[in-house]
């Protein structure tokens, strides 16, 4: 027979039991206490807002703290990244790592800080394809005509990217020399202006992150020719990869997390395992496909190693482009 006492406690250890998945996923009780700081170091809007945005709602939700983007751009990521680096270690202040990180560290000589010495790596969100795009007058159907054609064309051709030293630039770059092609290449701010112009024909082409890209190939307002990856994207299934072509071709963009050098493991881990979790989530997961982005999973350690191997490839195509900042 079932005594009063004996059903309160069961009712008790039944709560205790209910409330205790959310303090398992936390980890550490103590962390977050406050709101955490979620630095983006680009302009808003595109796909970084959209990744961050994304996330941050998820660990808002799950950990039951305000995780807030804050948007700081300038010197080609270096300002945000910057800031988060001297930042205190303690999770409260987190950065969207991307390529250009990998980028800097060996493109920008007079870089004030050390990224692999100043940022822990946490998580990765997502990996981009790039598209190379030209205009529809050009009389070009695949990766070797264009070559062909950029051949006969001595040197006259140009193709835009959205700045000197950016992913889209140095994929041009590495282009050239495997194909051996010369291009004139014309940097703008950013994607959008370089895209209509190649869309009026004032530029001949342009390798673009298929998120901002896509749309016009849909629309027939750009010819798509190859992807960077060794992988079809799924937004563009009906593009081949360069690499079909040019073997051993491939680029990309990414995004991850990292958070100031020390932070605390456990902190690193969970931030990590809330994050690979969210990337599953099938509402979150069918909006990075609409971005033509690939969820990036796996543990803070696999982040990290490839932090380091994106790292070694983009100082290789930095150093055959023989291109520094000024």
């Amino acid at each position: 027979m079932i005594t009063r006492r004996h059903l309160l406690q069961t009712v008790a250890c039944a709560g205790a039991t209910l409330a205790a998945p959310r303090a398992f996923a936390v980890g550490n009780p103590s962390y977050p206490s406050r709101s955490v700081k979620w630095v983006v170091p680009y302009a808003p809007g595109g796909a970084t807002d959209v990744l961050s945005r994304l996330i941050c709602q998820r660990l808002s939700e799950r950990l039951g703290q305000s995780f807030v983007v804050e948007n700081k751009p300038g010197a080609g990521s270096n300002i945000g990244t910057q800031a988060v680096i001297a930042s205190a270690p303690d999770g409260y202040t987190l950065l969207l790592t991307s390529t250009a990180n990998a980028i800097n560290a060996s493109f920008d000589p007079a870089l004030p800080y050390d990224f692999a010495k100043g940022i822990t790596p946490v998580a990765g969100v997502a990996r981009i394809p790039l598209v190379l795009v030209i205009n529809n007058d050009l009389p070009v159907k695949s990766v070797a005509d264009f070559i062909a054609y950029a051949k006969a064309s001595s040197g006259k051709m140009s193709i835009a990217s959205s700045g000197i030293g950016t992913s889209l630039h140095l994929s041009g770059e590495l282009f050239k020399s495997m194909a051996g092609v010369q291009f004139t290449h014309v940097p703008y701010r950013g994607s959008a202006p370089g895209l209509t112009d190649v869309m009026s024909g004032q530029i001949h082409g342009m390798f673009d992150n298929v998120t901002s890209s896509f749309e016009l190939v849909r629309a027939g307002k750009l010819r798509a020719l190859g992807v960077t990856t060794r992988e079809r994207s799924e937004i563009l299934p009906d593009v081949p990869p360069i690499a079909e072509t040019l073997p051993g071709y491939e680029t990309s963009s990414f995004y991850g997390v990292g958070a100031p050098y020390d932070t605390p493991r456990e902190i690193v881990d969970l931030l990590n395992r809330e994050i690979d979790t969210a990337l599953s989530d099938p509402a979150i997961k069918a909006r990075i496909a609409e971005l033509g982005a690939i969820p990036l999973h796996g543990n803070a350690d696999e982040f990290g190693r490839m932090l380091t191997a994106e790292t070694e490839r983009w100082r290789k195509v930095v150093e055959l482009s023989g291109i520094k900042k000024e």
